[in-house]
């Protein structure tokens, strides 16, 4: 294809030559899948039975779901740790107890110990005294090029926080402290803020910008900044703690986690690896799947004519898995997982809360549809895949509906659970930086045959 120096004339002519370059180059984009195994490659850092290529030591969590006997996987029921303590026991206890628990768990996360109530008290005097944002932050940050996504806005809005910060380099083990901290106290106000944005200028509704109060938890500041008349409940209010808890962290070998991992390998700073980490979260094979649940979800409601009968739910998710309905992608959104085998933890626990509030709020049948999704799945699976394997529901399944319950848009789904896994990401940074000394740079083999250069008068 020959280019002659001249401008552009309009749109068609831009997509026509961008079409001309796809169809020319596409094929080097294209890896023959027996490149893989003549190599050993772990694709996606997977072994062949879809367990985790080892690749680091973390202090930080444990999410187990099988255990390695005699060489073969075995399926077991799900536990996640945080420092030791099974997740499912914090959530129970928090609960038990009436009172918010994500602060704990942060602190728990940072610091590897539960917190005295003197301890606790003064660690969220901490977080709270980082809430407010930089001056002039919406307007210059946020509101001058608003995006339709959130995540997107949240990952600029925090990597913009790197220019309000006096010290953003320093990675001693005090100032990523510092950091951290703060961005447990901001990110839920850019979240926040950038939905107040994408709602004015994309819907037209009025813009409220609502600042935090430094004497409430996370998730009642996050519901009152939210909601136009900054109303909640503290039903609700707890109910969203405990879905932020559940969230707050899973391993070091997660997407996200990972990527913010080898960005901090590298000796970068805390915003450059969060801001990482946002954007692979916004992917709808990670966190982004919640939000592909509740599509799924509307998708199978919209087609059915009875969401109790077995058969005809089951024929849908046939067809969803051929890629004739939903989205296309073949997949069963909220079903399976990397890790979990037998059951995920953070979903039983999700789903246990979900309940009560589904009847109470007139959502049954759309809880009786999901469990009806978890329990048909596996067997379509089987008969689709002809593989028998075991298969639970994830986190994503039931994480929808309590947003739902909640009044929380689908947009910010995946933006909690952001908020949620800073906490996470930056204990991970924090020991990976201080502990690794050593940047992640993995192998990959070029199967590019050498070339001669030839002259463009004779190409």
């Amino acid at each position: 294809m020959q280019f002659e120096n001249k401008n552009i004339a309009n749109e068609t002519e831009q997509a026509e030559l961008l079409r001309e370059l796809v169809e020319e180059s596409v094929s080097e984009y294209q890896i023959p899948g027996a490149a893989f195994d003549n190599y050993h490659v772990k694709r996606g850092l997977r072994e062949p039975d879809g367990s985790g290529v080892m690749a680091g030591v973390t202090r930080v969590c444990n999410a187990h779901g099988y255990i390695i006997n005699e060489g073969e996987r075995t399926p077991v029921e799900g536990a996640l740790y945080y420092r030791g303590y099974r997740m499912s026991t914090l959530c129970e206890n928090f609960v038990a107890e009436n009172r918010f628990g994500f602060a704990e768990c942060c602190y728990l996360l940072f610091f590897g110990r539960l917190p005295t109530k003197e301890q606790l008290e003064k660690f969220s005097r901490l977080i709270s005294s980082y809430e407010n944002l930089p001056a002039r932050f919406d307007e210059d940050i946020l509101m001058k090029a608003p995006s339709p996504s959130i995540m997107n806005k949240m990952a600029t809005g925090v990597l913009s926080l790197y220019a309000y910060d006096d010290n953003p380099d320093d990675t001693s083990l005090a100032n990523m402290l510092r950091q951290s901290m703060s961005l447990i106290a901001r990110v839920p106000i850019i979240a926040a803020h950038a939905y107040a944005v994408n709602r004015h200028v994309f819907r037209g509704h009025s813009l409220n910008l609502h600042n935090p109060r430094p004497e409430l938890s996370t998730a009642e500041n996050f519901l009152r900044m939210l909601r136009s008349d900054k109303t909640y409940t503290d039903e609700e209010a707890k109910l969203l703690d405990l879905c932020l808890v559940v969230h707050a962290e899973h391993g070091g070998g997660n997407n996200s986690s990972f990527a913010c991992r080898v960005l901090s390998s590298s000796g970068t700073d805390t915003y450059s690896a969060i801001g990482a980490a946002i954007g692979s979260l916004k992917g709808p094979r990670h966190g982004g799947a919640n939000i592909k649940v509740q599509e799924m979800f509307d998708d199978i409601k919209s087609h059915l004519r009875d969401p109790r009968d077995d058969e005809e739910l089951t024929d849908y998710l046939l067809k969803i898995m051929a890629g004739k309905a939903g989205d296309g992608s073949g997949l069963i959104y909220g079903m399976g997982h990397a890790i979990y085998t037998k059951s995920d933890p953070r979903a039983l626990m999700l789903k246990s809360q979900a309940r009560a509030l589904a009847q109470k709020r007139g959502f049954g049948e759309d809880f009786a549809l999901l469990e009806s999704i978890e329990r048909l799945t596996p067997e379509i699976f089987h008969r689709y895949k002809g593989v028998n394997k075991e298969m639970c529901a994830n986190v994503d399944l039931y994480s929808g509906l309590i947003y739902r319950m909640l009044n929380i848009p689908v947009t910010m789904y995946t933006p909690l659970f952001a908020i949620a896994r800073v906490a996470g990401w930056c204990a991970h940074r924090m020991e990976e930086y201080i502990t690794a000394k050593r940047i992640i740079r993995p192998a990959y083999k070029c199967i590019t045959p050498a070339k001669e250069y030839i002259p463009i008068d004779k190409r």
